[in-house]
């Protein structure tokens, strides 16, 4: 009997520290009503979305539009009473920058039809309306070139699609939400998640696709070609797409994105040897090479110990030329103001700073969220860490378009696991409760979280994910603002938990690498 006690006693010893450690993740219930009342009944989602999509308009990186999302932004978050708030430099941005000014195209033989197209971006103009015959440059060796030299001069040329799939009917739904097996299973730990895959492809013929086409677009400019043609996006609704344009060059030759159904019926006339005719206008300029900017307000802490620690929010403010970017991603951008908003209108004095920061330079890499850690986390030369590395307390990303929160995923980090289930609880009812072991990828927070410090994105529902992302039909329709509410409210729940928690998250830890390996966090 005496032997039993010990043992129970000792059991309740080395059990204890887990039994505490999930045991002391408190929240505040109170503020958690608070929070959701106030973002859900004084909610600025619509406003907030009408600005940065329908005033602001598109907002490719470099561009006019994308300064003047900046300026909206910066003045929006000083009417919201944020403090500290300011347009920052983050980087010198090398493609220079460029505004789309005019685009039209049509067929105007054997019949009239006007297309739906979009510049892509970084290419020249045209020379004022271009009226003429459209050629097909189908080329599959380099022994075809020879067919089309002198003949392309100030010529439309519609370059074939590259796709070896046909077109079929979909019978999938437009707009999907996970389902609970699907949450579940995303709760199940793979080591082979986020790592990068074994490709099945023969590289050789891969670099000599490659370096065809290199030579076809070589030939179609030395030809002196009056516009190209791109066969992309379905729907009637074309893709966004960039050149690979270094500021100080000479401007490339227009280009143009159709979507397939347009391209394709063009393809096919001129296969079936059937004259096709356009008239093309696009009027496009470049300007000086403009830097990166981001755009940041806070809530200032208050604690004397930990007001200078960080809890930073954040989404990208840049988006394709094509329609408005409002999934992607005015929807993070307003979300994450709305959440701050929430906490603003509630006079929360956090005991760290809550910061919420719109990188600009996201679709082109990461140039704002990079020049943030440069600039105060990562020196870019060293790779030493800055006096705010060890300041920084957390980052939340919303980056997955307009759908509701389901969970949240915890790239791996196994120590905020217990926390992550607690302040996810109060909003089970709403659909969000899952927490994902699993590495998401994509988008800004993986700046982060590449140094093993705890920056997280959300699990989200996909709506209208492949139909609408770097499309023309990214607008102001997509955004789905009951999701969007509920995102704010959740965001502003994980903010403040984690500027009023004793710690800052945990992080993960530094991995001992084998002889002749580098040590630092682990990259999944």
């Amino acid at each position: 009997m005496k032997t039993e006690k010990i043992s129970i006693s000792l059991l309740l010893i080395l059990f204890m520290p887990l039994w505490i450690y999930s045991q002391t993740e408190n929240v505040d219930l109170t503020m958690v009503y608070r929070i959701k009342q106030e973002g859900s009944r004084n909610s600025k989602i619509e406003e907030l979305a009408f600005g940065l999509t329908d005033f602001v308009g598109p907002r490719l990186t470099g561009s006019t539009g994308n300064n003047r999302a900046n300026e909206w932004a910066k003045k929006k978050m000083e009417e919201l009473g944020f403090q500290n708030v300011r347009i920052e430099e983050a980087a010198d941005f090398t493609r220079g920058g460029w505004d789309n000014l005019k685009t039209y195209a049509a067929m105007t033989s054997p019949y009239y039809a006007n297309f739906a197209c979009n510049p892509v971006a970084w290419t020249g103009s045209t020379n004022g309306l271009v009226k003429g015959e459209v050629v097909l440059v189908d080329v599959k060796s380099e022994s075809d070139l020879e067919k089309y030299k002198g003949k392309l001069g100030g010529k439309i040329i519609l370059m074939p699609s590259t796709s070896t799939t046909p077109t079929e009917i979909s019978y999938l739904p437009l707009a999907t939400r996970w389902t609970d097996v699907q949450l579940k299973e995303m709760t199940k730990e793979s080591l082979a998640q986020g790592r990068r895959r074994a490709q099945q492809y023969d590289l050789a013929t891969m670099l000599a696709q490659r370096q065809l086409r290199t030579k076809v677009t070589e030939m179609i400019k030395s030809e002196g070609a009056a516009v190209i043609l791109r066969n992309s996006g379905s729907y009637n609704i074309p893709n966004s797409s960039t050149a690979g344009y270094t500021s100080g060059n000479p401007e490339p030759v227009a280009e143009l994105n159709l979507p397939i159904e347009a391209a394709g019926r063009m393809e096919r006339l001129l296969k079936n040897n059937v004259p096709v005719e356009m008239e093309v206008e696009i009027k496009n300029n470049f300007f000086a090479s403009p830097k990166i900017y981001n755009v940041t307000g806070e809530i200032p802490g208050t604690d004397k110990l930990l007001k200078s620690e960080v809890v930073l929010l954040g989404a990208h403010i840049d988006s394709y030329q094509g329609g408005t970017g409002a999934a992607d991603n005015a929807s993070g951008c307003i979300v994450m103001m709305e959440a701050l908003r929430i906490l603003k209108s509630l006079n929360i004095a956090p005991r760290r700073t809550i910061r919420v920061a719109l990188w600009t330079g996201e679709e082109m890499g990461f140039y704002g969220s990079r020049g943030y850690l440069n600039k105060y986390l990562i020196d870019a030369k060293t790779g030493n860490h800055l006096p705010d590395f060890d300041k920084f307390a957390a980052y939340f990303n919303m980056d997955n378009g307009t759908g509701r929160y389901r969970g949240i995923y915890m790239q791996q980090n196994e120590m905020v696991r217990p926390i992550f289930e607690e302040w996810l609880k109060p909003f089970a009812d709403l659909g969000c409760s899952t927490v994902s072991i699993q590495n998401t990828t994509g988008t800004d927070h993986l700046t982060f979280d590449r140094y093993g410090l705890p920056a997280f994105q959300f699990i989200q529902d996909d709506i209208e994910y492949w139909r609408t992302y770097h499309t023309a039909m990214d607008t102001y329709e997509r955004l789905v603002m009951e999701d969007l509410k509920i995102n704010a409210i959740i965001t502003a729940s994980f903010a403040y938990n984690a500027a009023m928690r004793n710690e800052k998250l945990p992080r993960k830890p530094v991995m001992v690498q084998p002889a002749g390996g580098q040590g630092g966090p682990p990259m999944f």
